[in-house]
């Protein structure tokens, strides 16, 4: 055997609420890796309803990598959510018309770029991702923690803003890792490996 089926929605049999993502997701702009799960308390999903102020005409995309792990009623905060904040109001005038329609001649509201997630990202309970904001492979994000800044990989932070406790590795095996990129491997290789990928030892790693 090499695992789950990675293209079905639900890979744990009489459960519903944990999800393979992009088997779920309907929106082109959402990309996610596969093996990457969803947990929600309610309905999987919900998961789309938490990708906030995501509109078609802007264009922003939220990019997810393999082997994530996303909590319950995790957000995405995408660029829609922007306001001036460099004018005397950060009001959006021109969105009620009326008259108002011209404020925005010449302006443009910021764009801070796509939110993009790494491989094997652990996300945690109620935290949001911020627009523009890079999460690298390895890295977790602790329950409740609002992601502000880019987070390098295998770091793990919290806090709001989140900001890093530690690292998980050393910088050698963190090298040593990024340069493996076990998630790209074919699934036979990985099933070979789970007991090691699953201890701490990378020098037990079958090539």
């Amino acid at each position: 055997m090499t695992g789950p089926n990675k293209d079905i929605k639900f890979p744990l049999e009489n459960y519903n609420r944990l999800c393979f993502l992009k088997n779920v997701i309907k929106n082109p702009n959402i990309i996610v890796g596969d093996y990457t799960y969803y947990d929600d308390f309610e309905n999987v999903e919900n998961f789309e309803k938490n990708v906030k102020y995501h509109f078609d005409f802007i264009g922003d995309k939220l990019i997810i990598g393999k082997f994530c792990m996303i909590a319950s009623d995790v957000k995405f905060i995408m660029n829609g959510a922007n306001h001036l904040t460099n004018s005397l109001t950060t009001y959006p005038f021109a969105i009620f018309g009326n008259g108002w329609e011209n404020a925005m001649e010449g302006k443009t509201y910021p764009q801070k770029g796509d939110i993009n997630i790494g491989n094997d990202v652990w996300i945690g309970y109620n935290a949001t991702i911020m627009a523009g904001v890079n999460i690298g492979d390895g890295a977790i994000i602790a329950t409740n923690s609002t992601v502000t800044k880019d987070v390098e990989p295998y770091t793990i932070v919290g806090g709001n803003p989140a900001k890093e406790i530690k690292k998980r590795f050393s910088e050698n095996i963190i090298t040593k890792l990024l340069e493996l990129k076990w998630w790209n491997w074919d699934i036979e290789k990985i099933t070979k490996n789970i007991r090691n990928l699953t201890d701490n030892k990378i020098e037990k790693i079958i090539e």
